[in-house]
């Protein structure tokens, strides 16, 4: 038994039939979770199974088993017929009485391995159900832990906003990953922004500083489309970059300020995997993203 995780459900069914080499006829599966798109690319969910390949009976075996003994019950009747025609002595009789215990004891045999077989096929299966159960309980035990995680900083965080001066009526927490998804609009989103995101920056910190120090949490903070905004910004921005990285081997960003600084951090690193890419300091203080070889020390 497989526990698969996938965009959608026909990508996790495909790769379930390619992990057990069976087609979907083949396939025993239980869902999950069902996948969603989320809002605003938050809160979006994979698709999850638990796969496994259904266990056939052996036809083969069965058969060959019944025309076996059908073949014993032959010899059996034939060499009983020899010894009513004519009488045997004793070294003869020896013979049959040997070949006579011989059927038996193969059918005695045979038996036991068809049992042993049918007990194995249940242990084997009352052990997947059983996996199966505890699995499907371990994730349903996680998933209510994450979910009643998530309304406990919700509510903290909408007591917060309560008591600010700003206007914020949506507060949406979603937790995965080890990472609190918050998303916050209202009519004074712009105002919780601030100038060039210094109040984000400042909230997202502050949120960073609680949730990290009490449950272990990263944090991924939207207000507004303010987030993904700057994202698809700073993805134009650092097109020429990334260009120029793929060319020379290496590469530096102009001067960023606040939250985009750590944006453009994300994404280079998501495209350059095997480089070093890291944030530097100029005299000034300004900060820049520089992508390199890990060997190679080049500072600019």
């Amino acid at each position: 038994m497989k526990r698969i995780e996938a965009s959608t459900l026909e990508e996790a069914y495909k790769i379930a039939c390619d992990h057990f080499a069976c087609s979907m006829k083949e396939l025993k599966y239980e869902i999950i979770q069902y996948p969603s798109s989320g809002f605003l690319g938050l809160f979006s969910k994979t698709a999850i199974i638990i796969a496994s390949k259904e266990l056939l009976a052996d036809k083969k075996t069965t058969t060959s088993y019944k025309e076996k003994k059908k073949s014993i019950d032959k010899v059996k009747d034939f060499k009983e017929e020899i010894v009513k025609e004519k009488p045997l002595d004793t070294h003869q009789n020896n013979k049959v009485e040997e070949l006579k215990d011989t059927p038996d004891l193969e059918i005695e045999e045979s038996s036991k391995i068809d049992n042993i077989n049918i007990k194995n096929e249940e242990i084997v299966e009352q052990f997947f159900e059983k996996d199966r159960v505890e699995e499907k309980e371990e994730e349903k035990e996680s998933s209510n832990n994450l979910t009643d995680l998530a309304l406990e900083i919700e509510n903290k965080i909408k007591n917060l906003m309560e008591l600010s001066c700003f206007d914020i009526d949506t507060v949406e927490v979603d937790v995965r990953d080890n990472t609190a998804y918050i998303f916050l609009d209202g009519d004074d989103a712009a105002l919780l922004i601030g100038k060039e995101g210094y109040r984000y920056n400042a909230l997202s910190y502050l949120l960073f500083s609680w949730l990290h120090s009490e449950y272990q949490l990263f944090v991924k903070l939207e207000i507004a489309q303010f987030l993904s905004s700057q994202q698809e910004m700073i993805r134009h921005t650092i097109k020429p970059v990334i260009e120029h990285v793929e060319q020379e081997g290496w590469g530096r960003t102009r001067p960023l300020d606040g939250i985009l600084v750590q944006i453009a951090l994300e994404q280079l690193r998501e495209e350059f995997p095997n480089k070093y890419v890291a944030i530097k300091r100029q005299r000034d203080g300004s900060r820049y993203i520089l992508i390199n070889e890990f060997n190679n020390n080049r500072q600019l």
